[in-house]
């Protein structure tokens, strides 16, 4: 098995093989989540306008995303886990738009096949990759705003990397307690609890806490989020 770690939408343009398009703060854990809490469907879309439009046709939906961090604007949530903790989110299906992992997601199509990766289920990702033992396995970090790199994409992805060639980082969970010093700052910045509440810091960074993937299924509709148990 063949691994190699990209970067950003360039990367996930790159990226071959099977390609774990990873978003930890937050895309990836928040849709981890919502299959946690019994959400039937989750419907990745790139644009506000096709989730909106979507939602019109489908009232009973959910409209989760966010852009610059902030829940959009007639949407049901925004990107955050810990506010669909207060959420009936059982038998939903629900629309999805982010600035970054989401867009991943959608500019993978040289890849083989797509999955999503988040701290939350990294061993599980490991697992099912070891399992379906593809050529080649293309990490990739989406970052900020798919615009620049953030430490808790880039420590998925070497999280994953380690578990895949036998050698799990031995110093994974101190690494996970300084990104509330790196990227994870503003979840701690009582100027940003509106949009980055500290809650999430926690679920986000929760690591190998669900035992299945998320794979992007091509769909006549669109793209579609299959929960795969691992």
């Amino acid at each position: 098995m063949e691994i190699e770690i990209l970067h950003l939408l360039d990367g996930a343009r790159k990226a071959t093989g099977t390609a774990v398009v990873i978003d930890v703060f937050r895309a990836f854990s928040l849709e981890a989540y919502f299959y946690q809490r019994g959400a039937a469907l989750i419907l990745p879309v790139q644009t506000v306008q096709e989730a909106l439009d979507l939602k019109k046709a489908h009232p009973e939906y959910l409209l989760a995303g966010e852009r610059h961090g902030a829940k959009v604007e007639g949407f049901d949530v925004g990107n955050s886990p810990s506010a669909i903790m207060k959420l009936d989110v059982k038998g939903k299906t629900v629309i999805h738009t982010t600035s970054a992992g989401v867009q991943g997601l959608l500019a993978a199509s040289k890849a083989d096949e797509v999955i999503s990766g988040a701290l939350v289920n990294a061993a599980a990702i490991a697992r099912y990759l070891q399992k379906q033992n593809p050529a080649h396995v293309s990490l990739v970090c989406m970052g900020l705003e798919a615009k620049r790199d953030t430490e808790e994409d880039v420590l998925c992805a070497q999280y994953i990397k380690s578990m895949l060639e036998g050698c799990p980082l031995a110093d994974i969970d101190a690494r996970i307690e300084q990104l509330r010093f790196q990227e994870g700052k503003k979840f701690f910045d009582p100027a940003q609890q509106d949009r980055f509440p500290q809650a999430d810091f926690g679920l986000c960074t929760k690591r190998d806490c669900m035992n299945f993937v998320l794979q992007a299924q091509q769909t006549e509709k669109g793209i579609q989020m299959v929960k795969i148990d691992a």
